[in-house]
């Protein structure tokens, strides 16, 4: 087999340019006019560009696309109204009658770039609107990147790239994925990570953008990727930003009143504590992509599943390649510097401090726990029944590995580890249980140990593997 190659940017600007069924529009907002520059350069450009415009002055920018209500620039809010704005001049000053055969483009970006002090890390907002057949309405393709390079030059010279690629692949491919995938043509992931996408319009209608979502952390553009109960894929800070976050993690396969009991139960103790707003709380069902790979692989259709019934339920799902917490903490702490809630059962809080899990840290167990103590994280610990002795095991009688006892005892001391009440009637179900009950079609024998309205969904859709008729 022949290795695939790779277009450089420039080459992928002038096969554009030199395609006269292209023409369009270039606005840039906070790192440059690096998109225009790339088809300017290789010539032919006027074949393709309309009108490029970058309005730097807030005064200017706001007197063409309006304020926003936050007073942001860089925002998906804003990047929506530059599509719009000029898309919109596009089809008004070009005569279509002209132009029958021209897939008309507005590519658009808002960007701020890395400052010198490092205080500020360079971070935008992408978009391209753009026709694959002239007679239809037009498609969107919008991503959130974080830029990773050290110096503005080289971020500003990263979103050039980005949005080139952005362009070829939109005229050039048809899969979402693979879009995504060359968008790190002649980049790598140390420059950049896509932590938000969505795509829409007539070309993408079969797209589930939480799908999307699940492919980025797949191929590891980003870490975690969050959708809201609407099913929306959201950008993070959108959804965290100086939030009292709350995160419980399980496979949810299917959610089970335990889950349920946990959040409640960790609810509760989190609004008692001082340093937590009530009305600033966010909530995150958090699943790792390795729960989603149980079997060795993604199956699609059953994460599907598992978002769809948390969703139904009120809840925003957080998918991550965060196996071990003090990354985790890490990553919700690049959004808040609120007090952060972990609920973990017991189980979790064993693997905790195995030390074989920070072999890959210099200082090991203690620069994992020294990375979350450093933040302001309290973890509420589930209590766990033992069915052979029927013995209750929480903060008090746990067993951690023999080195660990002291990191152990130094948290439950300063009150880092609180244990939660439950209810008794419940404690035995485990969601492993109920997903060989929903597989076997033992109806009548699982039903009472999901939340209200779950059972009725899984018999519905046939979630689960259940095969059996209702």
């Amino acid at each position: 087999m022949s290795k695939q190659i790779i277009l450089t940017a420039g080459q992928k600007a002038f096969r554009i340019n030199k395609d006269k069924t292209i023409y369009g529009s270039i606005v840039e907002i906070g790192a440059g006019q690096e998109v225009a520059r790339q088809f300017f350069r290789v010539g032919s450009a006027s074949k393709t560009i309309a009108k490029t415009m970058s309005a730097y002055d807030r005064d200017f920018s706001d007197a063409i696309y309006g304020k926003e209500d936050d007073g942001r620039y860089v925002c998906k809010s804003r990047l929506n109204k530059m599509l719009d704005q000029e898309y919109g001049l596009l089809e008004e000053r070009l005569n279509r009658s002209d132009h029958k055969d021209t897939r008309y483009f507005v590519f658009a970006d808002t960007v701020t770039t890395i400052n010198y002090d490092r205080t500020i890390n360079g971070h935008g907002w992408i978009g391209l609107r753009f026709q694959i057949d002239p007679k239809k309405a037009p498609n969107d393709f919008l991503i959130h990147v974080r830029l990773k390079d050290q110096e503005a030059k080289l971020q500003q010279e990263t979103i050039g790239v980005i949005g080139t690629n952005l362009m070829y692949g939109c005229f050039n491919e048809t899969d979402p994925k693979e879009i995504l995938n060359q968008l790190y043509d002649n980049l790598s992931r140390e420059n950049f990570e896509i932590d938000m996408v969505e795509v829409l319009g007539p070309d993408f209608e079969k797209i589930d953008n939480r799908l999307l979502s699940l492919t980025l952390v797949k191929e590891r553009m980003t870490n975690a990727v969050i959708f809201t109960p609407d099913g929306k894929n959201k950008y993070p800070s959108d959804v965290l930003f100086q939030k009292n976050i709350l995160a419980v993690r399980g496979s949810f396969r299917p959610v089970t009143k335990v889950n349920i009991d946990m959040l409640d139960e960790g609810l509760k103790k989190f609004k008692d504590n001082k340093k937590v707003d009530e009305e600033n709380i966010q909530l995150l069902f958090e699943i790792t992509l390795s729960n989603l790979m149980s079997d060795g692989q993604l199956d699609e259709r059953d994460f599907l599943d598992r978002a769809d019934i948390l969703c139904s339920l009120g809840y925003t799902v957080m998918i991550s390649n965060y196996m071990k917490y003090y990354k985790l903490c890490e990553y919700l702490s690049r959004y808040s510097d609120k007090r952060l809630g972990f609920i973990i059962g017991v189980d979790n809080l064993v693997e905790m401090f195995e030390e074989k899990y920070y072999r890959n840290l210099n200082g090991g167990i203690m620069e994992a726990f020294g990375i979350m103590l450093t933040r302001d994280i309290k973890i509420y610990l589930y209590p766990s029944q033992r069915n052979s002795e029927n013995q209750l095991i929480n903060s008090k009688n746990i067993i951690v590995h023999p080195r660990a006892k002291s990191i152990y005892k130094y948290l439950l001391n300063n009150k880092r580890i609180e244990d939660l009440d439950y209810e008794k009637d419940i404690l035995g179900i485990y969601s492993r249980d109920v997903l060989k009950k929903i597989k076997s079609c033992e109806i009548g024998t699982w039903e009472h140990m999901v939340p209200d309205g779950v059972a009725d969904i899984i018999k519905d859709k046939s979630l689960f593997g259940m095969t059996c008729k209702i």
